[in-house]
């Protein structure tokens, strides 16, 4: 193993760091005047039983976060595997983001994907600084979850599938 790295700035060795490190991936949604909006999030944790919050950290650039933050509900759809064409579709920067993905709204205006492992319905709890991102606590007011599908795993900036 190479020495460390005495200070970190560069966001290339960084983001390559980070990658070392596996992580699912969600779709964070809901309805902005009838229309879904969305993105992909892969800084997801879950946080605290009681109450029962998780959290996901969204860019300060995000054009995307200021539209949901707004809304009084967010779904937030745990992708399984084989969603990572939703995932880029999610992510991208511009288009309709909605085309191809199967979606549903709740009663609230929560939107979530199809074939999601995981959908929670949820509220923004608190948000915290945290460097170039704001660090999102959301609490979770209903949920499904489908244990038995897998997730998509994302690591070394690749979609990757669990070994049984």
């Amino acid at each position: 193993m190479s020495p460390l790295v005495a200070t970190p700035t560069d966001p290339v060795v960084l983001r390559q760091a980070f990658g070392c490190f596996p992580s699912g991936v969600t779709a964070l949604c809901a309805l902005d005047s009838g229309t879904p909006v969305g993105m992909a999030a892969s800084t997801f944790t879950p946080v605290s039983l009681q109450p029962p919050l998780v959290s996901v950290c969204v860019q300060d650039t995000s054009s995307t976060w200021p539209r949901l933050r707004k809304q009084s509900h967010l779904g937030l759809s745990v992708l399984a595997e084989g969603q990572d064409l939703v995932c880029r579709s999610l992510a991208a920067k511009n288009g309709d983001r909605f085309a191809d993905v199967g979606w549903e709204a709740g009663e609230d205006g929560s939107v979530y994907v199809h074939g999601a492992a995981v959908w929670l319905d949820c509220s923004i709890h608190a948000e915290l600084p945290g460097g170039d991102h704001t660090i999102v606590l959301l609490e979770i007011h209903g949920l499904k979850a489908e244990p038995d599908r897998a997730p998509l795993v994302f690591h070394g900036s690749r979609f990757r599938r669990l070994a049984a």
